[in-house]
């Protein structure tokens, strides 16, 4: 189950691109999916073919994006949060073999295109969620517990 939560960026992306797929996008395919139908025959109408099953692609990503918007939650920074790891925090940890990452704990809609953002419901972003500087996390993996130090937790303000 993905826990219905976004960050404010991350839910005016959403938005931004559910009104460029409905306002701009749409229109702009329904209209070519018109001028080739009045071509005539559609079955050899390579035009209308195209179109109209981007026509059903934008369809199915505009009621996905509603769906999404009516159902996340949005969570913005609260000064309490500073010191401790919570949704919407930059995370830098640390394991013993000195390997570090970096990364953004969000919600599950936001991490796709993103190599820097992991999901709250991640293993990694469960383990570490209300640790501060210096706390050490123990990471559940399938191939067994890995540890990893927190070194540093900033928000985006």
């Amino acid at each position: 189950m993905k826990t219905r939560l976004i960050t404010r960026e991350g839910y005016n992306r959403l938005r931004q691109e559910h009104d460029q797929l409905w306002r701009e996008e749409r229109p702009e395919v329904t209209k070519k999916v018109a001028w080739a139908a009045s071509l005539g025959d559609r079955s050899e109408n390579a035009d209308y073919q195209y179109n109209k099953k981007r026509l059903r692609e934008i369809d199915r990503r505009v009621r996905y994006l509603r769906k999404c918007l009516e159902e996340l939650t949005i969570v913005d920074y609260s000064p309490s949060q500073e010191g401790k790891v919570f949704f919407g925090a930059w995370v830098e940890v640390e394991n013993d073999e000195g390997e570090t990452k970096r990364f953004r704990i969000v919600g599950y809609d936001e991490i796709f295109g993103r190599k820097d953002y992991i999901s709250i419901d991640s293993p990694m972003a469960r383990a570490l969620l209300k640790k501060e500087i210096g706390d050490e996390a123990i990471v559940r993996t399938p191939v067994g517990d890995a540890c990893w130090y927190v070194n540093e937790i900033s928000y985006p303000k």
